[in-house]
Protein backbone atom coordinates (compact mmCIF):
# COMPACT_ATOMS: atom_id res chain seq x y z
CA UNK A 1 0.00 0.00 0.00
CA UNK A 2 2.98 2.50 0.75
CA UNK A 3 4.52 1.64 -2.43
CA UNK A 4 1.28 2.36 -4.26
CA UNK A 5 0.88 5.81 -1.99
CA UNK A 6 4.41 6.41 -3.46
CA UNK A 7 3.74 6.01 -6.78
CA UNK A 8 0.52 8.10 -6.98
CA UNK A 9 2.70 11.52 -5.75
CA UNK A 10 5.01 10.83 -8.53
CA UNK A 11 2.79 13.08 -10.58
CA UNK A 12 3.04 12.76 -14.04
CA UNK A 13 6.61 10.80 -14.56
CA UNK A 14 4.17 7.51 -14.53
CA UNK A 15 2.19 6.62 -17.32
CA UNK A 16 -0.94 7.47 -16.54
CA UNK A 17 -2.24 4.30 -17.70
CA UNK A 18 -0.89 2.55 -15.13
CA UNK A 19 -1.55 5.15 -12.04
CA UNK A 20 -5.59 4.25 -13.05
CA UNK A 21 -5.22 0.95 -12.91
CA UNK A 22 -3.25 1.74 -9.33
CA UNK A 23 -6.21 3.94 -8.36
CA UNK A 24 -8.94 1.09 -8.80
CA UNK A 25 -6.67 -0.70 -6.29
CA UNK A 26 -5.93 1.77 -4.14
CA UNK A 27 -9.63 3.20 -3.95
CA UNK A 28 -10.89 -0.50 -3.53
CA UNK A 29 -8.94 -1.26 -0.71
CA UNK A 30 -10.30 -0.75 2.79
CA UNK A 31 -7.14 0.25 3.93
CA UNK A 32 -7.60 3.45 1.74
CA UNK A 33 -8.82 6.93 3.44
CA UNK A 34 -11.12 8.50 2.53
CA UNK A 35 -10.20 11.53 0.60
CA UNK A 36 -10.07 15.01 2.43
CA UNK A 37 -9.68 18.56 2.07
CA UNK A 38 -6.13 18.09 3.01
CA UNK A 39 -5.14 15.65 0.12
CA UNK A 40 -2.96 17.89 -2.36
CA UNK A 41 -3.85 18.15 -6.17
CA UNK A 42 -6.41 19.21 -8.00
CA UNK A 43 -8.59 16.88 -5.63
CA UNK A 44 -7.80 18.60 -2.71
CA UNK A 45 -8.43 22.10 -4.15
CA UNK A 46 -11.99 20.84 -5.53
CA UNK A 47 -12.57 19.62 -1.92
CA UNK A 48 -11.27 22.98 0.00
CA UNK A 49 -13.41 24.67 -2.38
CA UNK A 50 -16.55 23.09 -2.02
CA UNK A 51 -16.95 22.89 -5.66
CA UNK A 52 -16.79 21.20 -8.78
CA UNK A 53 -16.52 23.61 -11.81
CA UNK A 54 -17.90 21.31 -14.83
CA UNK A 55 -17.82 22.52 -18.45
CA UNK A 56 -20.76 21.20 -20.39
CA UNK A 57 -22.40 21.66 -23.30
CA UNK A 58 -25.89 24.54 -23.48
CA UNK A 59 -27.68 23.05 -26.31
CA UNK A 60 -26.97 19.16 -26.78
CA UNK A 61 -30.27 17.81 -25.57
CA UNK A 62 -31.19 15.32 -24.49
CA UNK A 63 -27.38 15.16 -22.72
CA UNK A 64 -27.76 18.63 -21.72
CA UNK A 65 -29.33 22.03 -22.22
CA UNK A 66 -29.51 25.47 -20.53
CA UNK A 67 -32.83 25.96 -19.15
CA UNK A 68 -34.26 29.72 -20.09
CA UNK A 69 -35.35 32.27 -17.43
CA UNK A 70 -34.41 30.01 -14.36
CA UNK A 71 -32.66 31.88 -11.50
CA UNK A 72 -30.13 30.06 -9.67
CA UNK A 73 -30.39 28.41 -6.88
CA UNK A 74 -30.12 30.22 -3.08
CA UNK A 75 -27.97 29.88 -1.22
CA UNK A 76 -24.64 28.57 -3.23
CA UNK A 77 -20.88 28.64 -3.58
CA UNK A 78 -20.92 28.91 -6.92
CA UNK A 79 -19.50 32.02 -8.63
CA UNK A 80 -21.57 34.57 -10.36
CA UNK A 81 -20.35 33.58 -13.44
CA UNK A 82 -21.50 29.84 -13.34
CA UNK A 83 -24.61 28.24 -13.42
CA UNK A 84 -26.07 25.90 -10.73
CA UNK A 85 -27.73 22.33 -11.06
CA UNK A 86 -31.08 23.53 -11.55
CA UNK A 87 -30.20 25.71 -14.16
CA UNK A 88 -29.65 23.00 -16.71
CA UNK A 89 -30.90 19.54 -17.35
CA UNK A 90 -30.05 16.27 -18.91
CA UNK A 91 -27.86 13.11 -18.67
CA UNK A 92 -24.82 14.64 -18.48
CA UNK A 93 -25.96 16.75 -16.09
CA UNK A 94 -27.43 14.12 -13.61
CA UNK A 95 -23.83 12.10 -14.19
CA UNK A 96 -22.31 15.27 -12.88
CA UNK A 97 -24.42 16.40 -10.27
CA UNK A 98 -24.76 12.40 -8.60
CA UNK A 99 -20.65 12.70 -8.85
CA UNK A 100 -20.39 16.07 -7.36
CA UNK A 101 -22.70 14.73 -4.48
CA UNK A 102 -20.72 11.22 -3.72
CA UNK A 103 -17.78 13.88 -3.87
CA UNK A 104 -19.40 16.05 -0.86
CA UNK A 105 -19.39 19.08 -3.02
CA UNK A 106 -21.14 21.36 -4.74
CA UNK A 107 -21.62 21.08 -8.99
CA UNK A 108 -21.46 24.59 -10.75
CA UNK A 109 -21.35 24.60 -14.61
CA UNK A 110 -19.82 26.64 -17.00
CA UNK A 111 -20.48 26.52 -20.74
CA UNK A 112 -17.48 27.20 -23.29
CA UNK A 113 -17.01 26.76 -26.56
CA UNK A 114 -16.07 23.12 -27.49
CA UNK A 115 -13.06 23.96 -29.85
CA UNK A 116 -11.78 24.96 -25.94
CA UNK A 117 -12.25 22.08 -24.11
CA UNK A 118 -10.99 19.26 -26.57
CA UNK A 119 -7.51 21.53 -26.45
CA UNK A 120 -6.96 21.21 -23.36
CA UNK A 121 -4.95 23.78 -21.38
CA UNK A 122 -8.11 25.06 -19.64
CA UNK A 123 -5.83 26.90 -17.39
CA UNK A 124 -7.84 25.91 -14.32
CA UNK A 125 -11.01 28.01 -15.56
CA UNK A 126 -13.10 24.90 -15.03
CA UNK A 127 -12.37 21.24 -13.17
CA UNK A 128 -13.80 18.70 -15.68
CA UNK A 129 -15.48 18.05 -18.77
CA UNK A 130 -18.94 16.14 -18.42
CA UNK A 131 -20.32 16.62 -22.00
CA UNK A 132 -20.68 12.83 -23.28
CA UNK A 133 -16.85 13.54 -24.65
CA UNK A 134 -15.59 9.99 -26.30
CA UNK A 135 -12.36 8.94 -25.47
CA UNK A 136 -10.14 9.25 -28.76
CA UNK A 137 -6.44 8.77 -29.30
CA UNK A 138 -5.79 12.64 -30.08
CA UNK A 139 -7.27 14.11 -27.50
CA UNK A 140 -5.56 11.53 -24.89
CA UNK A 141 -2.80 13.52 -25.75
CA UNK A 142 -3.97 16.42 -24.22
CA UNK A 143 -6.85 15.40 -21.10
CA UNK A 144 -7.22 12.22 -19.32
CA UNK A 145 -10.40 10.23 -19.28
CA UNK A 146 -12.05 8.60 -16.94
CA UNK A 147 -14.14 5.46 -16.31
CA UNK A 148 -16.60 5.47 -19.26
CA UNK A 149 -19.70 6.03 -17.62
CA UNK A 150 -21.89 5.28 -21.28
CA UNK A 151 -20.90 4.07 -24.55
CA UNK A 152 -22.86 4.97 -28.07
CA UNK A 153 -22.00 5.40 -31.49
CA UNK A 154 -21.72 7.76 -34.49
CA UNK A 155 -25.22 7.33 -37.02
CA UNK A 156 -26.03 9.38 -40.25
CA UNK A 157 -29.20 10.82 -40.65
CA UNK A 158 -30.68 12.28 -43.67
CA UNK A 159 -33.77 14.38 -44.77
CA UNK A 160 -37.11 12.14 -43.54
CA UNK A 161 -38.29 12.18 -47.46
CA UNK A 162 -34.70 11.68 -49.09
CA UNK A 163 -34.39 8.35 -51.19
CA UNK A 164 -31.58 8.80 -53.06
CA UNK A 165 -29.10 7.05 -50.21
CA UNK A 166 -29.49 3.84 -48.81
CA UNK A 167 -26.39 2.93 -46.88
CA UNK A 168 -23.78 5.54 -45.26
CA UNK A 169 -21.57 4.63 -47.81
CA UNK A 170 -23.71 6.29 -50.39
CA UNK A 171 -22.63 9.48 -48.73
CA UNK A 172 -19.23 9.53 -50.12
CA UNK A 173 -18.73 12.68 -52.18
CA UNK A 174 -21.39 14.05 -50.47
CA UNK A 175 -22.35 17.35 -47.99
CA UNK A 176 -21.90 16.52 -44.53
CA UNK A 177 -22.72 18.54 -41.46
CA UNK A 178 -21.29 17.93 -38.14
CA UNK A 179 -19.90 19.29 -34.96
CA UNK A 180 -16.73 21.20 -35.78
CA UNK A 181 -13.52 19.27 -34.23
CA UNK A 182 -14.96 16.58 -32.74
CA UNK A 183 -14.61 13.41 -33.06
CA UNK A 184 -17.37 12.98 -35.77
CA UNK A 185 -15.07 15.87 -37.88
CA UNK A 186 -12.17 13.53 -37.12
CA UNK A 187 -14.14 10.42 -38.65
CA UNK A 188 -15.48 11.73 -42.11
CA UNK A 189 -11.79 13.50 -42.46
CA UNK A 190 -10.06 9.84 -42.15
CA UNK A 191 -8.14 10.50 -39.05
CA UNK A 192 -10.10 9.06 -36.34
CA UNK A 193 -8.99 6.57 -33.46
CA UNK A 194 -10.32 4.91 -30.57
CA UNK A 195 -8.43 3.07 -28.14
CA UNK A 196 -9.23 -0.53 -28.97
CA UNK A 197 -10.73 -0.02 -31.83
CA UNK A 198 -10.25 -1.11 -35.25
CA UNK A 199 -12.41 1.87 -37.47
CA UNK A 200 -14.07 1.29 -40.78
CA UNK A 201 -14.08 4.79 -42.70
CA UNK A 202 -17.06 3.60 -45.02
CA UNK A 203 -17.14 7.31 -45.95
CA UNK A 204 -14.62 9.06 -48.79
CA UNK A 205 -14.09 12.11 -50.02
CA UNK A 206 -17.32 14.31 -47.60
CA UNK A 207 -17.19 17.86 -47.73
CA UNK A 208 -17.50 18.07 -44.33
CA UNK A 209 -19.24 21.37 -43.09
CA UNK A 210 -18.55 22.18 -39.12
CA UNK A 211 -20.89 23.63 -37.09
CA UNK A 212 -20.91 24.81 -32.88
CA UNK A 213 -23.18 21.82 -32.02
CA UNK A 214 -25.09 18.45 -33.79
CA UNK A 215 -28.20 20.30 -33.47
CA UNK A 216 -27.78 23.15 -35.88
CA UNK A 217 -26.96 20.83 -38.48
CA UNK A 218 -29.55 18.70 -38.07
CA UNK A 219 -32.14 21.98 -38.36
CA UNK A 220 -30.00 22.45 -41.73
CA UNK A 221 -30.43 19.32 -42.91
CA UNK A 222 -34.30 19.00 -42.14
CA UNK A 223 -34.47 22.39 -44.63
CA UNK A 224 -35.01 19.61 -47.35
CA UNK A 225 -33.31 17.01 -49.35
CA UNK A 226 -30.10 18.85 -50.51
CA UNK A 227 -31.05 22.36 -49.75
CA UNK A 228 -28.41 23.13 -47.40
CA UNK A 229 -26.72 19.13 -46.71
CA UNK A 230 -26.72 15.70 -47.62
CA UNK A 231 -26.16 14.41 -44.22
CA UNK A 232 -25.55 14.56 -40.90
CA UNK A 233 -23.42 12.68 -38.42
CA UNK A 234 -24.37 12.82 -34.82
CA UNK A 235 -25.20 10.56 -31.89
CA UNK A 236 -28.25 8.21 -32.91
CA UNK A 237 -30.14 9.58 -29.22
CA UNK A 238 -29.53 13.24 -30.66
CA UNK A 239 -30.91 12.83 -33.54
CA UNK A 240 -34.08 10.58 -32.53
CA UNK A 241 -34.75 13.49 -29.93
CA UNK A 242 -34.35 15.73 -32.85
CA UNK A 243 -37.37 13.74 -34.93
CA UNK A 244 -39.35 13.60 -31.75
CA UNK A 245 -39.14 17.28 -31.72
CA UNK A 246 -40.39 17.33 -34.72
CA UNK A 247 -37.05 18.21 -37.53
CA UNK A 248 -38.00 16.32 -40.53
CA UNK A 249 -34.85 13.89 -40.48
CA UNK A 250 -34.47 9.94 -40.24
CA UNK A 251 -31.66 7.39 -39.60
CA UNK A 252 -29.70 6.18 -42.09
CA UNK A 253 -28.44 2.09 -42.07
CA UNK A 254 -26.77 1.56 -38.70
CA UNK A 255 -23.84 3.28 -36.52
CA UNK A 256 -20.38 3.46 -38.72
CA UNK A 257 -18.72 3.31 -35.31
CA UNK A 258 -18.95 2.93 -31.39
CA UNK A 259 -17.72 5.23 -28.54
CA UNK A 260 -16.97 5.38 -25.34
CA UNK A 261 -18.09 8.59 -23.33
CA UNK A 262 -16.07 9.78 -19.95
CA UNK A 263 -15.08 12.22 -17.77
CA UNK A 264 -12.24 14.64 -18.69
CA UNK A 265 -9.74 16.37 -17.09
CA UNK A 266 -6.46 18.89 -18.32
CA UNK A 267 -3.32 16.98 -18.15
CA UNK A 268 -1.82 20.15 -17.59
CA UNK A 269 -3.66 21.68 -14.99
CA UNK A 270 -1.78 23.65 -12.39
CA UNK A 271 -2.60 20.84 -9.47
CA UNK A 272 -1.59 17.27 -10.04
CA UNK A 273 -5.14 15.68 -12.05
CA UNK A 274 -4.38 12.78 -11.36
CA UNK A 275 -6.10 11.66 -7.91
CA UNK A 276 -9.12 13.77 -8.69
CA UNK A 277 -8.91 11.09 -12.01
CA UNK A 278 -8.60 8.07 -9.90
CA UNK A 279 -11.62 8.97 -7.61
CA UNK A 280 -13.52 10.09 -10.26
CA UNK A 281 -13.19 7.10 -11.84
CA UNK A 282 -13.93 4.96 -8.27
CA UNK A 283 -17.27 6.85 -8.18
CA UNK A 284 -18.06 6.26 -11.85
CA UNK A 285 -17.52 2.14 -11.21
CA UNK A 286 -19.55 2.63 -8.17
CA UNK A 287 -22.65 4.07 -10.21
CA UNK A 288 -21.98 1.63 -12.56
CA UNK A 289 -22.43 -0.84 -10.21
CA UNK A 290 -25.27 0.51 -8.42
CA UNK A 291 -27.26 0.28 -11.74
CA UNK A 292 -27.42 4.13 -11.49
CA UNK A 293 -26.17 4.72 -14.85
CA UNK A 294 -28.19 1.81 -16.45
CA UNK A 295 -31.35 3.69 -14.87
CA UNK A 296 -30.25 6.87 -16.21
CA UNK A 297 -29.86 5.70 -19.63
CA UNK A 298 -33.00 3.92 -19.39
CA UNK A 299 -34.44 6.76 -18.80
CA UNK A 300 -33.44 9.03 -21.29
CA UNK A 301 -32.55 6.77 -23.81
CA UNK A 302 -34.85 3.91 -23.56
CA UNK A 303 -31.99 1.49 -23.69
CA UNK A 304 -28.83 0.43 -21.67
CA UNK A 305 -26.17 2.71 -23.12
CA UNK A 306 -23.83 2.51 -19.78
CA UNK A 307 -23.52 -1.50 -19.08
CA UNK A 308 -20.63 -1.94 -22.14
CA UNK A 309 -19.29 1.52 -20.84
CA UNK A 310 -18.71 -0.22 -17.25
CA UNK A 311 -16.38 -3.11 -18.85
CA UNK A 312 -14.33 -0.54 -20.56
CA UNK A 313 -10.32 -1.19 -19.95
CA UNK A 314 -8.52 1.55 -19.14
CA UNK A 315 -5.37 -0.17 -19.68
CA UNK A 316 -5.96 0.60 -23.17
CA UNK A 317 -4.97 4.24 -22.49
CA UNK A 318 -1.30 4.00 -21.47
CA UNK A 319 -0.02 3.68 -24.94
CA UNK A 320 -1.00 7.20 -26.11
CA UNK A 321 1.56 9.87 -25.11
CA UNK A 322 0.82 13.26 -23.58
CA UNK A 323 1.89 16.36 -25.13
Amino acid sequence: MLILIALLRGRRRILPGLLLLLGGIVACSPEAPAPTATDGGQLGEVLRRGTLMIATDPAFPPQSELLANVAPARPTRCATNSYTANQLRGLDIDVAVEVSRRLGVEPCFVTPPWAQIVSGNWNDRWDVHVGSMSITGERLQWLYFTQPYLSGGAQMFVYRDSTRFQSPADLSGRRIGTCAGCAYENYLNGTLTMPGQTLKFVVRDATVIGYDTDTSALSDLAQGDGARLDAVLTDPDTGRKAIADGLAVKPLGEPVYRDYVAISLDKHSSADALPLVIRLSQIIRDLHSAGFLSALSLRYYQYDAATPASQYDLAMLAQYPQR
